[in-house]
């Protein structure tokens, strides 16, 4: 019986610098496809408009550590709304860290440390009350996680928490439709808003849970991984979601579906190990990368 060779080790060389992807020079729009890496080929990313940039968050060399072990490690991102912003890389690589930290969610955890500045609008996220801060930057997981009650009450929730006083449903009722509304299921429930929340499909949950979030009025939506329990019809649902809240919000989105960040992201932020290896536009990160570890990585050499 012939012995089973093991399989090459492929060594990615992790001492370089990390380097902001300066954009793709311009020929038309169309990615350079020639010799572009395994995984990049055939992908497909729907057509979109083009919607005007606005800053609305910055990190500044941002370190973050858990008991002393650093997870991230002198990050530097803008994040505008008009764009979606996808971070891209292996397990444990410091994305969901980095996503969590945006809305001060790392502090939760009593072994946390953080150094740089996050800055939300130019003003330092250290010196807005947390609720408050968290209403301004909502987040949605990657488990659905609708509240056992109704659909109205699940969504009227975020409202009721905002003011001082409790409104009723017939004053909360036009801020829950939009909210429905934007998050693209007020068709699927508007016949009984007092439906058992826990009862809908899981793409619908998820949808509520987004709709939850935004009825708050968010500058910034933060979504974990949102389409990693859904089925693929759930998720083009999500997906084309994703992409026309862009106009009204800045949105980060971790994802380890390398199609999904295609489709789905204006930019991209490739992270290994802690470390910003390459930001730039998704063409460019896909099909151009200048960073080999990016290259390799969106090629599926590792992951």
């Amino acid at each position: 019986m012939e012995s089973l060779m093991p399989p090459p080790v492929r060594r990615i060389a992790a001492d370089r610098q990390a380097t902001v992807a300066p954009a793709p020079s311009s020929n038309g729009g169309e990615p350079a496809l020639d010799g572009a890496p395994a995984r990049a080929r055939g992908l497909s990313r729907p057509d979109r408009p083009r919607v005007p940039a606005i800053e609305r968050m910055r990190a500044e060399n941002l370190v973050l550590a858990y008991g002393g072990k650093p997870a991230v490690k002198g990050v530097s991102l803008p994040i505008r709304q008009g764009e979606v912003l996808a971070l891209i890389g292996p397990s444990g690589c410091g994305k969901t860290t980095l996503l969590r930290s945006l809305n001060r969610l790392t502090e939760l955890t009593p072994t946390a440390t953080r150094e740089g500045r996050i800055l939300l609008d130019g003003q330092d996220v250290d010196q807005l009350e947390v609720t408050q801060l968290r209403r301004r930057i909502s987040m949605v997981f990657q488990q659905p996680n609708p509240f056992p009650m109704s659909v109205f009450d699940n969504v009227a929730y975020a409202l009721r928490e905002q003011g001082k006083k409790r409104p009723g449903k017939k004053e909360l009722a036009p801020q829950v439709e939009e909210a429905l509304v934007r998050a693209g299921l007020f068709d699927e429930v508007r016949a009984d808003l007092q439906h058992p929340a826990l009862r809908l499909s899981g793409g619908q949950q998820q949808r509520l849970c987004i709709a939850r979030a935004l009825a708050a009025r968010p500058e910034v939506l933060l979504l974990d991984e949102p389409c990693s329990a859904l089925d693929p019809k759930s998720t083009e649902v999500i997906e084309e979601l994703i992409v026309r809240l862009r106009e009204e919000v800045a949105i980060v989105i971790v994802t380890h579906n390398l199609q999904q960040a295609y489709r789905v992201a204006d930019n991209v932020a490739f992270m290994y190990l802690g470390d910003l290896v390459e930001y730039g536009p998704t063409d460019q990160i896909f099909h151009a990368p200048t960073q080999h570890r990016t290259r390799e990585y969106v090629g599926g050499a590792f992951g």
